[in-house]
């Protein structure tokens, strides 16, 4: 049964990182123009003051670095900043996390030699975070662990976590298609990589989206391009994709939609789209902040850090006066930014005894905080090879905004996905 969910912001952001080691580091200094750190008041019930519990605890929070996936490291900082980094320990894994496997399993690890810790959380979930979970729940079964955006099979991942969040992959691989119907497209371009193809997730959802374009009379497409963490690195994967796109929309034409599922990629193809046409219905983990900013030439967003809907408004003007009016489109709440910081909050209400760690009503209302004005809607994760629901992983979705003037919500959290599309693997 689907639940739908409305979200509200609150927060702050500081920027104070723990290396994976376990010792402090000098305060972060990215500098990112797209810093999306929260602005909003903190409540008498939310502060540091909340009684014996708030005095004996601690979290840590795992995220990718700035380059990788920015958003996600945000929102970590916004609940450090709330709780302070006496009580919320930051971490990240390296961008090379495949080469770098038992490298990012330690910094995982690590995480429980703190006699204090109470609930560890990973997003994204990268490989390695199942064995990190069980290392931990050997030595600290105490201990929460909480993973963000899995991208190891989530049956894996569930087997050692207490609680599971994705992006629903199902639900959205029907409706990124039906939203590009809906906008004249007639043509739909898949970009990505084996490593990314051999995750169930992401496989199963172009299984959706193949028969999704069957069924609107589109065409399906799928294109490769290099993967970030082999040795061409992040540079090397944009400017394959900057030389390629041009080569992909004069062969798919003017109605062509675009996806691509890895982060680095996102910039250099809406930078190829607002130049020479196509569209662009959502990125992998949606943002006004994922590839737009770096994409309509490096847009200063200083002015507007922490708020969403300022935000997006600058994002929003500068698409339709590149002349992407009603081609381009997003969530209008950062995805990764909302996971960290709503997990990590629903985390704390749990170890506080506010909430139950695998209740989904508790889950959204700590993600709540975190989306004002959002429409989301979400569903337990079946498992398509034996039909058994996992109790503790949910798939969350959050409605399509599409830039113009005005832009839009295409309502697609009031769409009744076919149930057949759950079964298609």
């Amino acid at each position: 049964m689907k639940k739908r969910i409305s979200m509200l912001l609150a927060a702050a952001m500081m920027l104070t990182l723990v290396s994976c080691g376990g010792k402090p580091s000098t305060p972060s200094n990215t500098g990112s123009q797209s810093n999306p750190g929260s602005q909003g008041n903190t409540s008498a019930d939310q502060s540091n003051s909340g009684g014996d519990a708030a005095e004996d605890w601690h979290i840590g929070i795992i995220t990718g670095t700035v380059s990788q996936s920015e958003d996600d490291l945000r929102g970590a900082e916004a609940i450090q900043a709330k709780y302070g980094e006496d009580k919320v320990i930051l971490a990240t894994y390296p961008d090379n996390f495949t080469e770098e496997l038992e490298t990012t399993i330690q910094c995982i690890v690590n995480m429980s030699d703190d006699p204090l810790m109470k609930a560890v959380i990973v997003n994204q979930s990268v490989p390695g975070t199942a064995e990190a979970f069980k290392q931990i729940k050997e030595r600290r079964p105490d201990i929460l662990c909480i993973a963000g955006e899995a991208h190891e099979d989530l049956p894996v991942v569930g087997a050692s976590a207490d609680l599971v969040c994705n992006n629903d992959f199902v639900s959205r691989g029907y409706l990124i298609i039906k939203t590009a119907h809906d906008l004249g497209c007639d043509t739909f371009v898949h970009i990505s990589f084996p490593r990314h193809m051999s995750y169930e997730t992401m496989s199963r959802r172009v299984a959706v989206m193949t028969e999704a374009c069957k069924e609107f009379g589109m065409k399906f497409v799928l294109e490769t391009a290099p993967d970030p963490t082999t040795d061409v690195g992040v540079t090397g994967a944009q400017a394959y994709v900057l030389e390629k796109a041009p080569e992909w929309i004069q062969k798919y034409g003017q109605n062509s939609a675009y996806f691509c599922t890895n982060d680095a990629h996102t910039a250099p193809l809406l930078q190829r789209l607002l130049e020479l046409g196509g569209y662009f219905i959502e990125a992998d983990l949606p943002s006004p902040l994922m590839g737009y900013p770096n994409a309509l030439g490096d847009l200063d967003l200083t002015a507007e850090a922490g708020d969403f809907d300022a935000i997006l408004a600058k994002v929003e003007k500068a698409v339709v006066d590149a002349g992407g009016e009603g081609r381009f489109g997003t969530w209008a709440y950062s995805y990764g930014y909302c996971l960290s910081a709503g997990l990590a909050q629903h985390a704390i209400n749990v170890i506080e005894g506010k909430s139950e760690i695998a209740d989904m009503d508790d889950v959204s209302a700590a993600l709540q905080e975190y989306s004002p004005n959002a429409a989301w809607n979400g569903s337990g994760y079946t498992n398509a090879d034996t039909g058994v629901k996992e109790d503790n992983v949910f798939l969350i979705y959050q409605d399509t905004y599409i830039m113009g003037n005005p832009g839009k919500f295409m309502g697609v959290t009031d769409v009744e996905v076919p149930e057949k599309y759950y079964t298609v693997k």
